[in-house]
């Protein structure tokens, strides 16, 4: 049967930093159900960041046969199945037992911050074939450790018995038994291993960083065929047809598939991408040059800021300060108060990304007075995620183009406070959409291309609609000294 049909039905899973989560959609992209599982993070020592991935894949698989049941959709009559997955963490597994070596190393995790310092100076190199810049933020590093500290995994690598794979990489290996090591073109990018111009694992990057190649997966389209999932696994084989890192897949879900086109997601970090086409463009600003998605073995590139604690510091002001029971009481604080009387917050918790890259910063607090309370901060908070995005908007102008408008998503713009005070930082246009869920919804949008429930992208882009439109209010002068105030924080936490 044809899966262009107008009822098809589309599955997506999107595993992320704190959660697992799986939702269906239909044609249209309106979603039908869903279901998640909350992901606890280990700290093990400061700067180390670890996830238990036999919990993400125990939970994945809950959360789609919950999602499944819920939208009363028999698992037969789903066309295909997308995976969006948070980038950079990096998991090495038994090729045999399918058991991992050790926990998955979080994209945050800083671990490797001194062989990072003491290579600065091939960082150039580095970016002139990644796109990237030598961080302990992507995979390359994290690999090198893992086979470095594991007893016996570099020999056990060099024998061919171990896999390496971001978590769409692992997801998929045990979705289809174990039968494809496969990845997709946007989570390769992502490793500081991969060649985004002539799209291939480099030789001399997998030298430099002492990783064997025998440890990668295959390499695909963003929308291809994947394979079909065990059939025991949800009562029927699933086509797997799309994969995206998350920030490519919210690219695609806001549909900004123009050059100029960006978009933001406000997940537990924030990421602002810029589509810039099929030309591969090297940022002066320090930025990251990535690729958006593959289509039919061609790339469209973008540029992309990083910032690592966005969502996260409200997770920092409920669970560790206590400052708050519920993310949703933020909102109602920061309009309590009229500004924060020179309170700001820098959450340097794990370092600072884009386009600063100190991952010896540390986070901070300044402006406390006797008058400052649990308003005060909150808002800073908040404010932060805010102006750490002109601070990426400010780079991106510097190397491409000065957009006019910005679309959001995650789950933090959901607060209107925020969204409005983010288009006065930026005095842009700030433009939320119906579903923002995108990045689930983007996997889908892939799966659904992979599958032929759509027969482009300009199909894909019909589909996308504004749910609200945030204009400046606030005059121009005082963002600048607002601004300003940031600056001189954001300074003061530098490592050097």
């Amino acid at each position: 049967m044809p899966q262009s049909s107008q009822q098809a039905h589309l599955l997506a899973i999107d595993q992320g930093t704190t959660s697992s989560r799986a939702i269906v959609f239909d044609r249209a992209g309106a979603k039908l159900s869903s279901a998640s599982r909350e992901l606890p993070q280990s700290f093990p020592k400061p700067g180390w960041v670890e996830h238990d991935a036999l919990r993400i894949w125990d939970d994945t698989v809950a959360c789609v046969r919950e999602a499944i049941e819920k939208s009363g959709i028999a698992a037969a009559k789903i066309a295909a199945l997308g995976i969006t997955n948070q980038r950079e963490t990096t998991l090495i597994w038994d090729r045999k037992s399918g058991r991992p070596i050790a926990p998955a190393i979080v994209w945050q995790d800083r671990r490797t911050a001194e062989f990072c310092r003491k290579h600065a100076d091939r960082g150039d190199w580095l970016n002139e074939r990644t796109g990237l810049i030598i961080d302990p933020y992507f995979s390359a590093t994290k690999i090198a450790w893992l086979l470095d500290n594991v007893s016996g995994a570099r020999e056990a690598a060099q024998r061919g018995e171990l896999a390496f794979g971001t978590i769409d990489c692992w997801l998929l290996w045990n979705l289809l038994g174990g039968k494809r090591h496969v990845t997709d073109a946007t989570n390769a990018s992502r490793t500081a291993l991969f060649d985004i111009r002539k799209q291939q694992w480099d030789d001399e990057l997998l030298d430099f960083f002492r990783v064997p190649k025998s440890l990668l997966p295959e390499v695909l389209d963003s929308a291809d065929d994947y394979g079909r999932t065990l059939p025991e696994l949800f009562g029927a084989a699933i086509p797997i047809r799309g994969i995206a890192g998350d920030q490519q897949a919210a690219t695609v879900g806001q549909a900004c598939f123009e050059p100029g086109m960006i978009k933001s997601t406000y997940g537990t970090g924030c990421f602002m991408v810029l589509n810039t086409g099929r030309e591969f463009t090297r940022s002066k600003n320090r930025l990251l040059s990535t690729v958006a998605y593959r289509l039919n073995g061609e790339a469209t590139y973008a540029l992309e800021g990083a910032i690592f604690v966005a969502g996260a510091a409200v997770q920092w002001l409920r669970d560790a300060m206590r400052l708050v029971k519920a993310a949703g009481e933020t909102e109602a604080l920061a309009r309590s108060i009229e500004d924060t009387d020179g309170v700001y917050l820098v959450p340097a918790f794990t370092g600072l990304g884009a386009p600063y890259w100190d991952p010896e910063a540390r986070g901070a607090i300044f402006g406390l007075t006797r008058d400052s309370g649990i308003a005060h901060i909150v808002r800073a908070a908040l404010e932060s995620t805010c102006y750490q995005t002109r601070d990426l908007m400010l780079a991106m102008a510097g190397d491409a183009c000065a957009p006019k408008e910005l679309r959001v998503d995650g789950g933090m713009v959901v607060n209107d406070w925020l969204t409005q005070f983010l288009a006065d930082i930026l005095q842009i246009d700030v433009v939320r959409p119906q579903t923002v869920e995108t990045t689930a919804l983007g996997a889908a949008f892939l799966a659904g291309l992979g599958a032929g429930v759509y027969q482009s992208l300009d199909e894909i882009a019909a589909l996308w609609k504004s749910e609200a439109h945030f204009r400046p209010r606030r005059s121009s002068g005082s963002v600048e000294q607002l601004y300003a105030g940031w600056l001189d924080a954001v300074q003061r936490v530098r490592s050097a």
